[in-house]
C-alpha cells in the first residue's frame, strides 16, 4: 500500500510502520526465506504498492499464486483479524485486482513471449544448449559469420541451417574464422534438436518481445504487472534462467540512461534466483554482475526471490540494498553456518540477537532493512508483513484466459510469422548453385566425325574391317565420355539432395502443426508431443512416396 507517498509494506513489533522508499527502490533488493514462510506474500504487497504508483512490474510466476494479482482478495476470519490488527481499514484497505499481463514462451497458458536466436546473444545460447567452451567458441565464430553476411537467425532452423554450412564449408572459412571442428558442429545441432524437443522452436521467432510495451501503464494510469507463467518452464532450470537474464539484458541494452528517479521506471523480480547462478561460468556471473550495478541509472529495480541468500554471489549480493529476511531453519552446521552469514548482512540492532530471529520468525514476519533518505541501509527490524489486497491464491481457468484475451498487448503478439532469413537465403544459394552448375555444364559428347549426327543404334553390329578402321583416339574419348557422365550423376545426385532437404524440411513442418493441432486436448505438453510426432510422421510420409 501508498502511505505519504511511501510504500508500506510491514509494521514492527510496535506497531510502527516500516516503509521502502520509492526513490531508493531501484538500489535492487532481496526477498528470502525457507518455504512456506510468506515470501510470494511480500512480493504480492510489493508488486501492489508499484503498480499503484504508476510503475510497471514484471513476474515469474512458478507455482501459480502470483496470478493471483488479477482477482480481488477473498475475505476470511484470519484477514479481518490481520486488517484490524494494522489498521488497515482507516488507510484505505480495499479488496481489488490489479492489471495483469500473463505471458508464457509456450504460448498455451499466456500471451507467447518469444525472442529471436540473435537477440539471446552467443552466451545465453551457448548456456540454454549447455555447450562446452569449444563449442561455445564456435558459436561465437557462428554469430560473426552471420554478423559479416548480414543473415538474420530468427529461429533454431536458422540457426541450424548456418551450422551445416559453416560445417560443408570448413576449410573454405578457416583462413579467416580458423578451423573449425566438423563433430563440434554435429554436436551443436544434436543440442538445438533437444532443445526443439523441450519447445525450443516455440519461443524463438517472431514477433520477438519489444521491451518497450511493457513501459505502457494500463488504462486507469496504474503499473502493468507482467507475469511470465513459469510452471511448465521451471522444469528446465537452465532455461528458465536464461530466458530471464535475457529480460534483463534487454532491458540493460534497451532502455536509455535517466540517473536518479523519484521512483523506478520498472521493477524486476527474478523468483528461484539460485537458478541464474547454478553452475553458471564465471564470464556469465560477471556479466550479471555488472548488470545489476548499472541498470540502476536506467530507472529498473531487480529483486531477487531465493531461500538462502548465500545462493546469490557475494558480488551480486552486495548491491542487493533492500532486504526482506524470512524464516530459516539450521538443522546441520552447514545450514546454521547459512543463517549466520544471513544475519551478518544486516546491521545490528542492540534490542535483539538478529540471528536467533532469523531462526524463530513465523510464517508472515521477517527480518527488515531498506534503505533511508541518505542512503544507508536501516537496522535491522522485526517485521510483521501487511497482507495483499489482492487473491492470495491462483485464479480460475476462464478468468486466466479473459486476463489474457483482455490484453491490449495480446493482438500483436499472439500470431506468430516466419520472416526472411538465414534459413531461406541459404537454401534459396544452394538452388541457385545447382541451377547454374547445370547450365555450365558442357554439351553431350559426340562419336568422332559424326558432327552432330546420332550414333548407330547398338542394334546394329559394326563390320569388323570398320572396327580395326577406328581412331587410336577413341579410347581417350570414351574416357572423356566416362568422367562427364560420373560428373553429370555427381549433379544429379547433389541437386536430388537439395530437394529431399527442402521436401523433407516442408513436409516435416506441415506435419508438425497438423500434430499440434490434434494435441491441443492435452494442453502445452500435448502440442509440443503431437508436434514432434506429427513432424516425424510428415518426414517418413515424404521419404516413402519420393524415395529413389
Amino acid at each position: 500500500m501508498i502511505r505519504d507517498s511511501k510504500i508500506w509494506i510491514a509494521d514492527d513489533e510496535k506497531g510502527e510502520n516500516i516503509f521502502m522508499l520509492p526513490n531508493m527502490s531501484n538500489r535492487h533488493g532481496l526477498v528470502a526465506g525457507a518455504t512456506g514462510t510468506g515470501k510470494t506474500v511480500t512480493l504480492k504487497v510489493m508488486a501492489e504498492a508499484f503498480s499503484d504508483m504508476g510503475v510497471p512490474v514484471f513476474m515469474a510466476d512458478v507455482k501459480g499464486d502470483v496470478a493471483g494479482l488479477a482477482a480481488p482478495g477473498d475475505d476470511s476470519e484470519s484477514m479481518q483479524k490481520r486488517i484490524e490488527k494494522f489498521g488497515l481499514a482507516e488507510a484505505g484497505f480495499s479488496y481489488h485486482g490489479y492489471p495483469v499481463t500473463i505471458w508464457d514462451i509456450f504460448g498455451s497458458t499466456g500471451v507467447p513471449l518469444r525472442t529471436t536466436v540473435s537477440e539471446m546473444g552467443p552466451l545465453l545460447l551457448s548456456r540454454v544448449l549447455n555447450l562446452n567452451d569449444l563449442q561455445t567458441d564456435i558459436m561465437n565464430v557462428i554469430f560473426k559469420i552471420a554478423d559479416d553476411n548480414n543473415l538474420l537467425l530468427v529461429d533454431t532452423k536458422d540457426l541450424k541451417a548456418l551450422l551445416n554450412y559453416v560445417g560443408e564449408h570448413s576449410s573454405e572459412l578457416a583462413a579467416e574464422y580458423g578451423k573449425i571442428q566438423t563433430s563440434s558442429i554435429g554436436a551443436m545441432t544434436r543440442a538445438i534438436v533437444a532443445l526443439e524437443m523441450e519447445g525450443g522452436e516455440v519461443f524463438f521467432g517472431e514477433t520477438a518481445l519489444n521491451v518497450a510495451d511493457w513501459l505502457t501503464p494500463a488504462a486507469d494510469g496504474r503499473g502493468m504487472i507482467h507475469i511470465l507463467d513459469s510452471s511448465g518452464l521451471i522444469n528446465n532450470g537452465r532455461l528458465y534462467a536464461t530466458f530471464l537474464l535475457w529480460l534483463i539484458s534487454e532491458l540493460f541494452e534497451n532502455l536509455p540512461e535517466v540517473g536518479d528517479l523519484e521512483k523506478p521506471r520498472l521493477v524486476f523480480f527474478f523468483d528461484e534466483a539460485h537458478l541464474l547462478f547454478d553452475d553458471a561460468p564465471k564470464v556469465l556471473v560477471d556479466k550479471i554482475e555488472q548488470m545489476v550495478k548499472l541498470i540502476r541509472s536506467k530507472g529498473v529495480g531487480i529483486y531477487f526471490c531465493t531461500q538462502n541468500p548465500k545462493d546469490v554471489p557475494d558480488g551480486v549480493l552486495a548491491q542487493l540494498n533492500n532486504k526482506v529476511q524470512h524464516g530459516l531453519r539450521a538443522y546441520t552446521p552447514s545450514e546454521q553456518k547459512s543463517v549466520k552469514a544471513a544475519a551478518e548482512s544486516f546491521r545490528a540492532n542492540p534490542e535483539f540477537d538478529t540471528y536467533d530471529a532469523i531462526l524463530a520468525l513465523g510464517t508472515g514476519e521477517a527480518i527488515v532493512s531498506f534503505l533511508g533518505s541518505d542512503g544507508v541501509p536501516d537496522i535491522a527490524r522485526k517485521a510483521f508483513i501487511l497482507p495483499p489486497q489482492s487473491r492470495m491464491n491462483t485464479i480460475s481457468d476462464m478468468e486466466r484466459n479473459a486476463c489474457i484475451s483482455g490484453s491490449h498487448l495480446y493482438g500483436k503478439y499472439f500470431q506468430s510469422h516466419d520472416p526472411e532469413s538465414a534459413y531461406e537465403f541459404l537454401m534459396r544459394m544452394g538452388m541457385t548453385q545447382e541451377a547454374a552448375a547445370v547450365q555450365e555444364a558442357p554439351p553431350e559428347p559426340t562419336l568422332p566425325g559424326m558432327g552432330n549426327a546420332q550414333p548407330q543404334p547398338q542394334s546394329q553390329p559394326v563390320p569388323a574391317q570398320q572396327q580395326q578402321a577406328v581412331p587410336a583416339s577413341q579410347p581417350q574419348e570414351s574416357q572423356m565420355s566416362k568422367e562427364e557422365q560420373k560428373a553429370q550423376e555427381k549433379r544429379e545426385k547433389e541437386k536430388r539432395k537439395a530437394m529431399n532437404s527442402v521436401g523433407t524440411t516442408v513436409s516435416g513442418t506441415i506435419g508438425r502443426e497438423l500434430g499440434k493441432q490434434f494435441g491441443k486436448t492435452m494442453g502445452s505438453f500435448g502440442k509440443t508431443f503431437g508436434g514432434n510426432v506429427g513432424a516425424s510422421i510428415g518426414r517418413g510420409l515424404f521419404s516413402t512416396l519420393f524415395k529413389k
